[in-house]
Parts: C-alpha cells; structure tokens; sequence
C-alpha cells in the first residue's frame, strides 16, 4: 500500500484523518477484536496495533499498565500476528505496527518485515529506534512495502527535524508535547509552532498523538495537521465505561473529522 497516497486521498473526503490504538492481549484478544468492530461502523482511518513489551519507554501509565498486564497474561508474538491478519483481512482501514525495536531485533529485520507483510500489515512504529540505527530496516521494509513512520518532537533541534524528514516515508507522527502518552494536551500557540517547524522538515502529512482525547481535539487540528491520533484515554473509557462509553469516544472522535 501506499500510505501517503491513501491519507491524500480520504483528506479528499474529511478535513482531519482519525487514527486509533489498542494494545494487543489488553484486557483481552476478544475485547481487542471488538474494539475493532467499533472503530471499523465509525470508519475509521488508521489503526495502530502495539505489541506489548516490558520497557514501553515512550508509554504513560496507563499503556505501560497494558503492556504489562497483557503480557502476564501470556500474549505471545504468534498471537500478536495472528490478530494482525485477522485484523487486515475483516476490517477496511489499513493496520500499522506499533512496538518497540526489540521485537525487529529479536526477529531480524527481514523476517520482521515478512511477517507484517504475510499479516497484512501496512507498515511500523519503533519509537525508540533513531532514524540514523534503522540500518538495513529501511531496505526490508522496502522490499516488503512496510512503511516505517517516524517520529518527530518538541525537543528536536531544526537541524534534527531535517534529518529525520530526509528519511521519513509515508506520514510524520509528531509528538504534540514533551513526555509520554496519555496526559491532556493543550492544542495552543506551542504545538502549532513545532507543526510549523515539522512542515520546514517534511513535505509528508502529519499526524499528531499524545494527549489527544476527545472530537473537539481533532476539530481543532482541522488546517493544522493531516491526523489526530488517539490512544490512552480510549483504553482509559473502555476500562470506566465499558465498551459503551468506548463506543460513545471513537464516534465522537470520528465526528471530529469533519
């Protein structure tokens, strides 16, 4: 799949793409799957699937929570694959990986991106992995048309922001704010400063996670940012409200699109 020419093409549609997340295994592969059929009557645009790890370094509480409780639980790669492929082939919208290096590492890069290919997915998020470490990454996902998403940050220098723009493919994901996943963002003067920064590095959409949580938020990147990401404060409301206050946040972040 080509990812940008996807995104370009349903920003023909929708001022904003909407872009969710969900932790493998957390609280269950059944509660995942139906989290999926949720996100998929809400149309969704992008879903990222995480796999759990140990050291979620980029996490806040509650997804470093997640992880661990999903893998107590036994959630094993084998598993995290098959729920990919079931995923890609059910469900319209195009699956991206979610993790950390250690599970291209412990693979290799090439069988790591053959087995996304196989289940269907349409490229990767390694948020601790540095542009300049990826190495021979950028060749295997090539060859399996796995694109890898890059991030950029608040703390990047201009000149840093150039070098990862030079390598970036298919859409930037940029990190509203300093710290980890899940606290309140303020969408202000700030974070329209580093978009504007991020646009000087990059031609590619941008989409912008951490602390969004609700549909006004997306309505706000609308003119700012090409896709809201959205992760925590769903697994947040699926673990208060259950799967109908779940159901209530993604379509109220869907409506938020347009």
């Amino acid at each position: 799949m080509n990812l940008q020419a996807y995104i370009e093409e349903r920003l023909t549609e929708r001022k904003v793409l909407l872009m969710t997340h969900l932790i493998a295994g957390f609280p269950s592969l059944e509660a995942n799957w139906r989290m999926l059929e949720i996100m998929a009557e809400a149309e969704v645009d992008l879903v990222e699937l995480q796999m759990p790890f140990s050291e979620p370094i980029a996490d806040g509480p509650t997804f470093a929570r997640a992880n661990q409780q999903a893998l107590e639980s036994g959630l094993t790669l084998d598993e995290y694959f098959d729920l990919m492929q079931r995923a890609t082939v059910t469900f319209p919208f195009p699956h991206l990986m979610m993790g950390y290096y250690n599970t291209a590492f412990r693979l290799g890069h090439g069988p790591f991106c053959r087995r996304l290919a196989a289940s269907g997915a349409c490229g990767f998020i390694l948020p601790d992995l540095p542009v300049e470490e990826y190495g021979d990454l950028w060749a295997a996902g090539a060859e399996c048309e796995q694109t890898p998403i890059v991030l950029m940050t608040p703390t990047n220098t201009d000149q840093r922001l150039q070098q990862i723009g030079a390598q970036a493919e298919g859409f930037v994901y940029a990190v509203a704010r300093k710290g980890v996943t899940g606290r309140q963002t303020d969408l202000g003067e700030d974070l329209y400063r580093f978009i504007a920064r991020c646009r000087k590095a990059t031609d590619l959409p941008l989409g912008i996670g951490f602390g969004l949580r609700s549909g006004e938020d997306l309505r706000q990147l609308q003119g700012q940012a090409e896709i809201g990401i959205v992760g925590s404060v769903l697994l947040e409301v699926w673990e208060r409200e259950g799967e109908a206050g779940y159901a209530a946040l993604v379509r109220d972040l869907a409506a938020g699109r347009d």
